[in-house]
């Protein structure tokens, strides 16, 4: 195959990008994307914790698009760190927060065990809904919460899997899609860190609420908060779910009493699509942090949030290297290492991207591209991962799980 032949396959090293809802959408200098049709929406957040914070900071800025009305928590400090961010009406009871006829929709960055409750009372309350990853606590939870989102099918329930709309994830897929990794077999992904994941707690009594990622009644640990993103994306990528789960793990060195598991090692396999998928994270090193690779037999792409690059291998190479008089095709761009860096514009956080999704769809209909549907398939993963990881089995995908 000659070098033009190649590239004309695909846009994916040389062009346009796709993103959400499969539309072509365009970029400005600084990432910002246009259509601004109607007002900015009127948006509650339920959960002023560090992700709900973050959330926030990001609204702000782009009050072209929302307008934060209120914020609520349990807790009265999160309520007041929240405030430092601006005037907002407040509430303790999300309940309360619901019946406020201003607020058009809700995020919800709360505990996970909390995810699915607060949401069917959002739906309830005729309000859109941004859900925190992972979506749910448990397989039930997300098989219910899927029934409900039926029920409300005009309103928005988007997903917080924020890598589905960054432009360097949706520029891989296209790869994936036009053959650039060629058979994918490996899957190799990391998330450590070298801290103990925990927040100060001024009041002893606060130590579950505030460290609840901690314990297992409340927290998926570090496979839901963390790995959950790099097994949606292969989910979403490659249009699969696993078929087998295999895990183990332990607290390997903070013994301080949490639940959770601080080492975690979880492996995929995905029969039908010919895959293995390698799953960790620790607590106890931080110098890969990170790292996400997707191995196939014409190359291998290697990502980290908001970079990456592309490797070919020795016969993929000779193609794109090929000496082609006629083509004119656009020149390719090597780093030290052989890869050709995947994207060149400096990108925004993929919460700022999903963000713009979320206005989209409120106003003009239409799924997220994380979704309900997606969401669900995720947050099965992720329970049976941690059944696997904790029961010290082997889980199976069930047919029940099938939501299409």
């Amino acid at each position: 195959m000659l070098r033009r032949e190649f590239i004309q396959r695909t846009s994916a090293l040389t062009g346009g990008l796709i993103l959400g809802n499969g539309l072509l959408k365009s970029f400005a200098a600084d990432g910002e994307v246009f259509s601004r049709d109607g007002e900015p929406v009127s948006i509650g957040i339920i959960g002023c914790g560090d992700r709900g914070k973050g959330i926030m900071s990001i609204l702000l800025q782009m009050p072209e698009l929302f307008h934060i009305v209120a914020t609520c928590d349990v807790l009265d400090f999160r309520l007041a760190e929240a405030r430092k961010m601006g005037s907002f009406t407040e509430y303790a009871d999300h309940r309360r927060l619901l019946d406020d006829k201003k607020i058009k929709a809700v995020v919800i960055a709360v505990p996970l065990n909390l995810h699915h409750d607060i949401a069917v009372d959002t739906l309830s309350a005729g309000k859109h809904v941004y859900l925190e990853k992972t979506m749910t606590y448990n397989i039930p939870q997300a098989l219910d919460l899927v029934n409900k989102a039926k029920q409300y099918s005009k309103q928005v329930l988007q997903v917080g899997h924020q890598y589905r709309y960054s432009p360097l994830y949706f520029k891989v897929k296209e790869m994936i899609e036009k053959n650039y990794l060629g058979k994918v077999t490996q899957i190799d992904c990391r998330w450590d860190r070298n801290w103990n994941w925990r927040r100060p707690v001024p009041d002893p009594s606060l130590e579950r609420k505030i460290n609840w990622r901690m314990y297992k009644e409340y927290s998926g640990g570090l496979t839901a908060e963390l790995l959950s993103h790099q097994i949606d994306f292969i989910n979403w990528a490659f249009d699969t779910h696993p078929d087998e789960l295999f895990g183990t793990g332990g607290i390997d060195y903070y013994k301080d009493g949490r639940e959770t598991y601080d080492n975690v090692q979880v492996v995929l396999r995905y029969a039908k699509t010919g895959m293995v998928g390698n799953f960790g994270a620790t607590c106890a090193n931080a110098h890969e942090g990170y790292n996400f690779k997707i191995k196939g037999t014409r190359g291998m792409v290697s990502l980290l949030v908001d970079d990456g690059v592309y490797y070919p291998e020795p016969e993929t190479r000779k193609e794109l290297t090929t000496v082609d008089g006629v083509t004119g095709a656009t020149k390719l761009e090597w780093n030290k290492d052989g890869g050709i860096p995947i994207v060149k514009e400096k990108l925004k956080d993929g919460t700022w991207y999903a963000l713009q999704d979320f206005f989209q769809c409120i106003q003009n209909g239409g799924q997220p591209a994380s979704n309900v549907l997606t969401g669900a398939t995720t947050a099965c993963c992720v329970h049976l991962a941690n059944q696997a990881v904790y029961g010290h089995s082997i889980e199976k995908w069930s047919s029940n799980f099938n939501f299409l």
